[in-house]
């Protein structure tokens, strides 16, 4: 594989600023997220750094951890934090603050969200949260999963008995999750098209590189989400009901223990999280059985192989591809000492081909890997993903029901990449039914 060359901020004056892209004639190796193919297939990138750099300080300043190991300890170390105001010298902050500023826009950076705060704030919300998501509460939800993935199906038929190609990401993958989440919260009806806009420009910031505009959409972005987000919970006030929503206002109420803007955090991070990384995990997931249709088949012919299949999807797609930690003290990770301040990256997609615990075929989609469930892609410890068990029972219903319904199912081009190096995913998938 031709080595991805090392890289420096970039942007001659007057011209767009990169944050994060680098550019450099040396030979040394440096993880670029910017090399051609790196989106459609970063695995052998990451995996020459496992290989020799394992714990990488980035020339743009971060840091990031390469080994299953390492990853797994960072995940679970107490003395680091989710919070980003904890980071020492960060230019990215400066300028998306900068940027705000120019749109007269107030930043709350979804501070007050679960995803973003630690201990005991963390605790106090998860707890919160916690009971709408056990496994006991999502396995109920399966009967309205099943429809909403039967409907969909059923449109894809009719599309395909016109003569059409089917776009997999537009018809099942995306709006899945999105109605699901909508049906948990008991939201009112809403553009699905125009809150995916906003929600793309958003998690587009997680991305180890951006550039100015980049930052400006999701400003704007963010400013919008807020005002639709404020009118839903007015709504939502005036029309309460046995769901989610209606849980998180009441507890706002009692002993005020939610402020608005943790209320609004919440919401916001439920309709984004939850549901941009399903859609990949459903998207990503299908296209890599479509490739592999010895283990499409597999899972066709054995219905109850669903929840170790979506387990192996889960580790060989990584639908977020890092998680991120910050020190509070200095940290020795992997032999190396990460001053305190330093904003770290642990890499999921890469710990979840690590060949010291998944052997030889760490590369290879095995839906019998025995293994599989030792994936980190929901993370570990305190911040485990409080939506997996729901993200496996949207994928196990949706990509299940799709093999059995069109089993002579191919690709019908290539699928369009989303472009983002963390929540990676398709933005579009053709695909050739045989309607059923």
């Amino acid at each position: 594989m031709e080595r991805p060359h090392a890289l420096r901020p970039v942007g001659a004056a007057g011209s767009p600023r990169v944050y994060g892209a680098i550019v450099s004639d040396t030979d040394e190796l440096f993880y670029n997220p910017l090399a051609p193919g790196y989106v459609a297939d970063p695995f052998p990138h990451l995996a020459e750094l496992r290989e020799h750099e394992p714990v990488h300080q980035t020339l743009m300043g971060p840091w990031v951890v390469f080994r299953h190991a390492d990853v797994f300890a960072l995940l679970r170390d107490p003395s680091t934090s989710v919070d980003a105001r904890n980071v020492t010298d960060d230019a990215r902050a400066q300028a998306i603050s900068s940027m705000a500023d120019e749109e007269g826009v107030e930043l709350t950076g979804r501070n007050s969200s679960i995803l973003n705060t630690d201990p005991p704030d963390h605790t106090r919300l998860r707890r919160l949260l916690a009971t709408a998501f056990t496994p006991r509460t999502i396995e109920a939800l399966r009967p309205m999963v099943q429809r909403l993935v039967d409907d969909a199906l059923d449109r894809m038929a009719e599309q395909a008995a016109a003569g059409a190609t089917v776009d997999l990401v537009g018809e099942l993958a995306f709006p899945l999750p999105f109605d699901v989440i909508s049906e948990m919260l008991g939201m009112p009806a809403a553009d699905k098209l125009q809150i995916r806009g906003w929600s793309e420009a958003v998690v587009k910031m997680l991305d180890a590189v951006l550039t100015d505009d980049d930052i400006r959409a999701a400003v704007r972005a963010n400013r919008a989400l807020d005002a639709h987000l404020t009118s839903v919970l007015e709504w939502k006030r005036a029309n309460p009901g046995d769901d989610l929503l209606t849980l998180l206002i009441d507890a706002e109420h009692e002993g005020d223990r939610l402020s608005a803007d943790e209320l609004r955090d919440q919401v916001a991070l439920l309709f984004i999280a939850g549901h941009e990384t399903t859609v990949n995990l459903i998207g990503t997931g299908t296209y890599e059985l479509l490739r592999h249709p010895d283990q499409a088949a597999r899972w066709r012919d054995d219905p109850d192989l669903a929840p170790r299949a979506v387990d192996e999807l889960l580790r060989f797609v990584a639908p977020v591809q890092f998680s991120r930690r910050i020190t509070l003290v200095d940290t020795t990770i992997g032999g190396r000492t990460v001053p305190a301040g330093s904003f770290v990256l642990a890499c999921l997609a890469s710990a979840n081909r690590d060949p010291e615990v998944f052997g030889p075929t760490a590369d290879e989609l095995d839906l019998g890997r025995a293994d599989a469930s030792s994936h980190l892609s929901f993370g570990s410890g305190t911040h485990y993903c409080l939506g997996a068990s729901l993200a496996k029972l949207e994928a196990q219903v949706a990509i299940g029901s799709f093999l059995r319904r069109f089993p002579d199912a191919r690709l019908a081009g290539e699928p369009t990449w989303n472009g983002r190096t963390n929540l990676r995913g398709l933005s579009t998938l053709p695909v050739e039914l045989t309607p059923g």
